[in-house]
């Protein structure tokens, strides 16, 4: 027996694999994806599957990351950085609102907290890849509205930071205490436009 982490392997058909898995986990979720229909979906045999991921877990970060840094890089291309800042901001708390609320997110977030202890790699790992990406990003067009005299920021990582926690007000907790399971856009747009009009109200010149 022992302690030693199961690791990802890459090869030839590494990216094909991740391919099917996306498809299988974004229709079925973790639980539901069975090993046999992530390979069907990535056509190739169980073999191979466990020659690269030796655990499902392993399987779904690696696809979590990976669409994570997909919708952190779609998000900021289609923000126009040249727009004034409250604009640009309400763009990224959308974005932001509705990954953190969608199925593929909660699963995301649930795993990172349920498998914390057994894989704790996995939540540093994803955090680079997902929050802390998102951070940077952010701290990048705040340097750019300060630029513009649009903000006055002294610390701005924290600032990000608080702009991302004012994206979860009220509707975060209650995902994660399961008190709701879905909101509609009248209820994100109230969290939007209050976390724009909080951060702006602190920080804008």
């Amino acid at each position: 027996m022992t302690d030693e982490k199961p690791a990802v392997k890459r090869g030839r058909k590494f990216d094909q694999v991740l391919s099917g898995a996306r498809a299988i986990f974004m229709t079925d979720g973790f639980e539901g994806a069975s090993v046999d229909d992530i390979a069907k979906a990535a056509s190739v045999s169980k073999a191979t599957l466990y020659s690269y991921f030796p655990d499902k877990r392993l399987l779904f970060m690696e696809v979590a990351k990976a669409e994570c840094v997909r919708q952190a890089d779609s998000a900021i291309e289609n923000i126009d950085m040249s727009e004034p800042a409250d604009r640009v901001l309400t763009q990224a708390a959308w974005q932001m609102v509705c990954f953190f609320t969608s199925d593929f997110g909660q699963r995301v977030f649930r795993l990172c907290v349920a498998e914390s202890d057994r894989f704790p790699e996995l939540g540093r790992e994803f955090y680079q890849s997902g929050p802390a990406l998102v951070r940077e990003k952010l701290v990048n067009f705040l340097k750019i509205a300060i630029s513009r005299n649009e903000l006055e920021i002294d610390d701005l990582a924290l600032a990000a930071d608080q702009f991302s926690e004012l994206c979860k007000a009220d509707l975060f907790p209650r995902l994660m205490f399961s008190m709701d399971s879905s909101f509609d856009d009248s209820q994100k747009e109230r969290i939007v436009e209050g976390a724009v009009k909080t951060f702006l109200a602190r920080y804008a010149v």
